[in-house]
């Protein structure tokens, strides 16, 4: 049996379609809300082969623009911070009236804004039962932000404000980089597909070629003796 290439419009592209699915799948599994945590079920890749790749640039713009906007807020938290401050110097010369309120502000701005992602993520996986990175990173920066207002407004402890703001920045950074090279990898997906046979190729019985039937040669077959070689090439 020979593969034959015919000329009628195919109905379907199996292969195609698969590969461009698990490629679909990959970018929203980046997108994910519950980051680096890949469930497997099939209701949920299901769902998610049906997303576009539009949906998909803009999350990772969302994190990209809350990366920066985090980053840039972090800046005067740290000048602020009392423990850094100590540590080089300068908590005299930086302190003023009402800098703890101030730097309340900057880091609940952080928290909300940066941190949405996160808190978002935490309640989709407790609401699916399947807790994992999106909860972990939410419960820390809910922890020292929680604690660390109160201390702002009257408990004796430490802030931990700086803290809260750069694991913000650090995990928008992770996911904005992680986003994108999944996105990179199944747009190659994506153009594989297009290599792939969409159909038209078959196999059909030797009995059933006809004459100027185009065929289809793979590697180590044999080519017909009265046969004229359309395209390629074999080296021996």
């Amino acid at each position: 049996m020979k593969e034959h290439e015919t000329k009628d419009k195919p109905e379907t592209k199996p292969a195609q379609d698969e590969v461009t699915g698990k490629a679909r799948v990959m970018q929203q599994k980046a997108g994910h809300p519950q980051g680096h945590d890949m469930h497997n079920s099939s209701k949920t890749e299901t769902k998610m082969a049906h997303a576009g790749p539009d949906h998909h640039a803009h999350m990772a713009a969302d994190f990209r623009k809350r990366f920066w906007i985090s980053l840039a807020l972090t800046l005067p938290i740290l000048v602020l911070s009392p423990l850094l401050q100590k540590l080089v110097g300068l908590s005299e010369g930086i302190r003023f009236s009402g800098d703890l309120y101030v730097l309340f502000g900057f880091a609940s701005t952080v928290f909300w804004y940066g941190g949405w992602p996160f808190l978002k993520g935490l309640f989709e996986e407790l609401k699916s039962r399947q807790p994992g990175m999106m909860t972990l990173v939410a419960v820390a920066i809910t922890t020292a932000y929680v604690y660390s207002s109160t201390v702002v407004f009257g408990l004796t402890g430490k802030m931990f404000f700086w803290e809260l703001a750069t694991l913000v920045d650090i995990m928008l950074l992770g996911h904005w980089i992680e986003m994108k090279s999944v996105m990179g990898a199944s747009k190659a997906l994506e153009e594989l597909a297009k290599l792939m046979p969409d159909g038209s190729v078959k196999d059909v019985p030797l009995s059933e070629l006809a004459v100027d039937d185009k065929l289809l040669i793979k590697p180590g077959e044999k080519i017909p003796a009265d046969g004229v070689i359309m395209a390629g090439f074999h080296e021996p």
